[in-house]
């Protein structure tokens, strides 16, 4: 049972979070037509007074994106705002997740983005490891990824995530943990909410954009990480045979971090994981504001 934080914003202001509800007859139930980010938060081990946010400004400009996609201009700074007050608020005291929206929040039944009125809502929950950390096995799903001429693949809009929960639920009722997605090319895209790495000879390997894969912001902060330490990034289509013959294979994500794998199908990867392990120990200290050289990724809240 997910503990959701006490306080929410929505139309608007910001209320009790089981007070904010939506009617049966919202047009984003029905269509799928929001859009999401999501950002992680904690405590600041060195300071109890603050609370720090990994790449707020990063989220923000995205979610704004995709709002864009839905015919909604959400400035970014709108957004910022409202979930610095969002944290000042509820003042959580350990790992959170934050999970804003926006979405036609107009009542009716036609399925359109225009003349239809939008809104914006954000709320959170405490959230700790989201996959395993010691490694998880995946399937290669039965299911494409879409393509980014049937749907708007540079936002993260919610009625795609249909694919993603077809596919996760696929592989863990069939006795893995997670899935890996291959695009319509029939090249490595994605997992279910996760960007995917591999590592071959020491070089770090990715599916690049024209994969149709999402915009990770943790998948990004990971190739400017590697580069400056030194490791090769080669950003080009994946084949699924080189997932089963790679050194490492890992899964990234704003929830997922980054996350080992251990197994695709009946494949066992090596235990040694020494460029995971680097990535790992290093987006930890990132993220904890430990390194000087990536503050500006942490966004510091005052919350005594």
């Amino acid at each position: 049972m997910h503990q959701f934080l006490p306080v929410a914003y929505f139309k608007g202001q910001f209320t009790a979070f089981e007070d904010a509800n939506i009617s049966i007859a919202t047009h984003a139930l029905h269509y799928g037509t929001g859009a999401f980010g999501g950002l992680r938060g904690i405590p600041d081990p060195q300071n109890p007074s603050q609370i720090l946010l990994f790449r707020l400004d990063r989220h923000c400009q995205r979610l704004s994106s995709s709002a864009r996609l839905l015919n909604f201009g959400l400035p970014a700074d709108k957004i910022q705002s409202v979930i610095i007050e969002f944290v000042r608020r509820n003042r959580p005291q350990v790992s959170f997740y934050i999970r804003p929206l926006v979405y036609t929040s107009d009542l009716g039944i036609s399925p359109r983005l225009h003349n239809v009125e939008k809104d914006f809502f954000v709320y959170g929950l405490e959230l700790g490891d989201y996959l395993s950390p010691e490694g998880v096995s995946c399937r290669i799903s039965s299911w494409y990824r879409q393509e980014d001429r049937s749907l708007p693949l540079r936002g993260k809009i919610s009625g795609a995530y249909i694919t993603s929960s077809l596919a996760k639920t696929e592989a863990v009722e069939s006795g893995f943990d997670e899935a890996i997605l291959m695009n319509t090319q029939g090249k490595v895209s994605e997992a279910s909410g996760m960007n995917v790495f591999i590592v071959r000879a020491g070089k770090l390997i990715t599916p690049g954009y024209d994969q149709d894969i999402l915009e990770g912001i943790t998948r990004e902060s990971i190739i400017t990480i590697a580069k400056d330490l030194e490791i090769e990034v080669i950003e080009r289509p994946v084949d699924k045979s080189e997932l089963f013959i790679a050194d490492e294979v890992f899964l990234s994500g704003t929830a997922a971090k980054i996350t080992p794998v251990r197994q695709i199908e009946t494949h066992h990867m090596p235990q040694s994981r020494p460029v995971t392990e680097k990535l790992r120990e290093k987006l930890s200290a990132v993220v904890e504001n430990r390194d000087p050289a990536y503050q500006k990724w942490v966004f510091p809240i005052e919350v005594a």
